[in-house]
């Protein structure tokens, strides 16, 4: 089983939340899992992380669709934190939007961070590979 120090799981769909948790629970060991409900809660969390001199999360779950902040905003200021670490991020969407794929590729060209576009739903084995940290 993959050890994670830290995931982060940002989405306001309780169901999707309590779907990843419980594959999480699966195929990976990690006691530090937090969840936020919008983009502006996660990247206040992580900057408090950051402040407070704690490594940034290991791995992200990220929905785009999300209320007060979605997740390009988060990513557009998630890819701005001083992270001394490589972060593996996972976008998980259920659009099929062409705009949202070429939004991802720019992402992937801005940043050093691990950037993912997964389709929900996602199933245990997809979740064990994109746990995997460098």
């Amino acid at each position: 089983m993959n050890k994670i120090e830290s995931i982060c799981i940002i989405d306001d769909d309780p169901i999707t939340v309590f779907g990843i948790q419980k594959m999480l629970s699966l195929v990976v060991q990690c006691d530090d899992i937090t969840v936020y409900r919008n983009g502006k809660l996660a990247i206040d969390g992580i900057k408090q992380r950051i402040e407070e001199n704690k490594q940034a999360p290991q791995v992200i779950f990220l929905d785009i669709n999300m209320p007060i902040m979605d997740g390009w905003q988060f990513l557009d200021e998630f890819i701005t934190l001083p992270t001394k670490e490589k972060v593996r991020v996972n976008i998980i969407t259920s659009s099929i939007d062409k705009i949202d794929l070429e939004k991802w590729e720019c992402f992937k060209q801005k940043t050093d961070h691990t950037i993912t576009f997964n389709n929900k739903p996602i199933r245990k084995e997809h979740v064990a590979e994109i746990t995997k940290v460098a």
